[in-house]
């Protein structure tokens, strides 16, 4: 091949390259950020016998106010008719951002709930380079201000209507005439989890005892099933928000491995084992507002007797 002909295959194929990666960007940005997804998955969880419990997850909305289509897409979640809401963090993206969150919400505050805080309940996002999110997340960096967020305007709208603070607190629900335990830690990822003011076996009499926390570092995941907890619940990946189509995500932007990023899996400490549930959210940061082979999505978690009681 004669250098003149190198050459235009060279420019052909970087043009290629080009085109599909700009096509990528486009499509990330323009089309699957907005695709919203409704997984549905059944946990056998609950003691023999018993009434299945509808459990809607919701993660990381990360919203801005003029986000309608994202409003009216989780107000209508309200039409699955859940038992139960568990909404695990990273609400909000703006200052002004409450008032519209609370409304999304809907008609599912009426419905019993339990919630923790995330970061971005804490801090607004700020700018910061893409790259960050491939260092180990003991490697990255957290400005140590003050928050700037109202986060405590959004506790008390969950509270009002009467959903349950779980931020390194433990709580009890009846749910369809069964009693569901809670504990949660506030957030792992800036280093606000106390689990030692939660810990502890979890309550034989209880029907099921769920664990609740925004990031799921190994240290709370290994808190919550080495006492016990059948079942824990958990957001902040975004599913790794950038994933290669097969292989997956790249990045958990915490200690979890990429097998565990998102979705129903199972997690084993000391013997024992807890289904974990991580969410890929709903939302981005709105300095990186992109998806790519991980649509953003909310979870219908339909709670289910085990095949054969455990204790049996």
């Amino acid at each position: 091949m004669s250098f003149r002909a190198l050459a235009a295959t060279t420019l052909k194929t970087a043009a290629v390259v080009t085109g599909v990666g700009a096509a990528c960007v486009a499509y990330a940005a323009g089309v699957e950020v907005r695709w919203f997804a409704l997984r549905r998955v059944t946990v056998p969880v609950l003691p023999v016998g018993t009434t299945p419990v509808k459990v809607l997850h919701l993660s990381d909305l990360h919203l801005m106010p003029t986000q309608e289509k994202k409003i009216r897409w989780v107000q209508e979640l309200a039409g699955l008719e859940p038992d139960l809401v568990v909404n695990t963090g990273d609400n909000l993206a703006h200052p002004d951002s409450v008032a519209p969150l609370l409304r999304a919400h809907g008609d599912l505050l009426d419905l019993p709930g339990v919630f923790v805080f995330g970061s971005n309940d804490y801090w607004k996002p700020h700018f910061k380079n893409p790259g960050k999110y491939l260092l180990p997340a003991h490697k990255q960096r957290h400005k140590p201000h003050g928050p700037d967020l109202p986060f405590e305007k959004l506790r008390a709208g969950f509270t009002r209507a009467g959903w349950l603070d779980l931020n390194n607190a433990r709580s009890t629900l009846k749910v369809n005439g069964l009693r569901l335990d809670f504990a949660g830690t506030d957030d792992p990822h800036i280093k606000k989890d106390r689990y030692g003011e939660i810990a502890g076996e979890v309550d034989p009499a209880a029907d099921l005892s769920i664990g609740v926390t925004h990031a799921p570092y190994q240290r709370v995941l290994n808190g919550f099933t080495g006492d016990g907890y059948p079942l824990i619940l958990a957001g902040h990946t975004h599913g790794g928000q950038l994933a290669v189509p097969i292989y997956g995500a790249l990045v958990t932007n915490c200690d979890l491995d990429t097998s565990r990023v998102k979705g129903l899996t199972t997690w084993g400490y000391d013997g024992r084992q807890s289904a974990l549930h991580v969410s890929a959210g709903l939302g981005t940061s709105p300095y990186a507002p992109v998806r790519f082979a991980c649509r953003p999505e909310a979870t219908l978690l339909t709670l289910v007797p085990r095949v054969t009681d455990v204790d049996g």
